[in-house]
């Protein structure tokens, strides 16, 4: 899973200010709609530094080591900033800071790619619409035809009637998530910073 990727398409599709999805529910609820059995989780995102953004790299830090403590693996790196300027209908500039990951949809290639090497999966699900991904489908289906073996590679997203984006990605079967299926998933623990 693409952490910051589904929690913005997420956030798009369904409206929440703050996507809180239980992973490990998430990936299990799909997979048991295509019959498939899931025998791992992984789970990709960029965090903020706490001295940038001391809120959410506390709440990230604890949702992530629940979700290791469910089993889930994981891949984090801290998101980079960069300052921002935009225009505003008045002419005025504003500056904003905004953090940029680096590296994560990397990770997600190279495992993806390793493992199907290694045999260890014949579906690869990829949460995700993050289009750098189509090469990794495409070299997943050389290593299917080089070890002469089925492997599907899919892509889920949330998706709804307002959601502007309904595009897997390309190379891959494309797995809507509608929100009856999200809304089962949610995560009710509360991971933010007491105090």
């Amino acid at each position: 899973m693409d952490g910051q990727n589904l929690f913005h398409s997420v956030k798009k599709a369904f409206g929440y200010l703050r996507p809180n999805y239980n992973v490990l529910r998430l990936a299990q609820a799909v997979c048991a709609s295509r019959r498939w059995d899931l025998t791992a989780v992984r789970f990709y995102t960029g965090i903020p530094d706490p001295r940038d953004d001391p809120y959410w790299h506390a709440f990230w830090s604890w949702k992530l080591t629940v979700m290791g403590r469910e089993g889930v693996v994981l891949f984090s790196r801290s998101l980079r900033y960069r300052n921002r300027k935009v225009i505003l209908p008045d002419g005025t500039t504003h500056t904003y800071r905004e953090g940029e990951e680096k590296g994560i949809d990397v990770r997600i290639a190279i495992d993806a790619i390793r493992l199907a090497h290694h045999e260890d999966y014949d579906v690869a699900l990829i949460f995700s619409q993050d289009q750098d991904l189509s090469e990794v489908a495409k070299e997943i289906r050389t290593i299917s035809r080089e070890q002469d073996r089925w492997i599907k590679v899919a892509s889920a997203f949330p998706t709804s009637p307002t959601a502007r984006n309904r595009r897997g990605i390309d190379h891959t079967d494309w797995i809507s998530i509608d929100g009856a299926t999200y809304s089962s998933c949610i995560d009710r623990r509360d991971y933010r910073p007491k105090g």
